[in-house]
């Protein structure tokens, strides 16, 4: 072999261990495994409502300024709450409050913050504290209320009603007043 034809070999040699060295320096860091974000995944939204529905009918809606969605529960938290509870008997329950909230598993509904409910027949209910027991189909209201109609007023630790507060039952350091006016609490 000449001495050019080494020379090649060796050149040739040379330039294949220089871009082995290469590849092998170049190659970049595999990517670190990304972490899943188990922190919940939250929408909200301005002026907004939600409702539920049986068999066909509407049951309840309610409005807020504000509400925050848990896209994956889809339980919700809502600010400055109107709402409206519709009964078999065509009387529409009217609800206002400051704060509550939505789960989506048991379709339950906790308003409290100033709860404020009236009725179209003129009933009226206030305290810090309503729920909405969907399974039982029952408003439990608690912490300081009271539920006035006509001339009665009573009041109570807990007033729980299946009917829009037509008919009630009060527990805990109960009082019925009959004669008394309908004119707030």
């Amino acid at each position: 072999m000449s001495k050019k034809g080494k020379i090649a070999i060796g050149a040739g040699i040379l330039l294949f261990l220089a871009l082995v060295t290469w590849v092998v320096y170049s190659i970049p860091d595999p990517p670190k495994p990304v972490e899943p974000d188990n922190s919940p995944r939250i929408m909200s939204y301005e002026e907004n409502n939600i409702s539920a529905e049986k068999d066909g009918k509407k049951q309840w809606e309610l409005h807020a300024d504000k509400i925050t969605m848990n896209v994956d529960t889809q339980d919700a938290e809502m600010e400055n709450i109107e709402g409206k509870f519709y009964e078999d008997d065509g009387r529409i329950v009217t609800i206002v409050a400051k704060h509550g909230t939505y789960n989506h598993s048991t379709k339950d509904v906790a308003i409290d913050g100033d709860v404020n409910v009236t009725n179209t027949d003129g009933a009226t209910l206030t305290s810090k504290k309503l729920t909405w027991i969907a399974a039982q189909e029952m408003l439990v209201a608690e912490e300081d209320a009271c539920v006035k109609k006509d001339d009665v007023m009573a009041s109570g630790d807990r007033i729980e009603s299946s009917d829009g507060f037509n008919r009630f039952k009060i527990t805990g350091k109960a009082h019925i007043e009959k004669g008394a006016k309908n004119e707030g609490k």
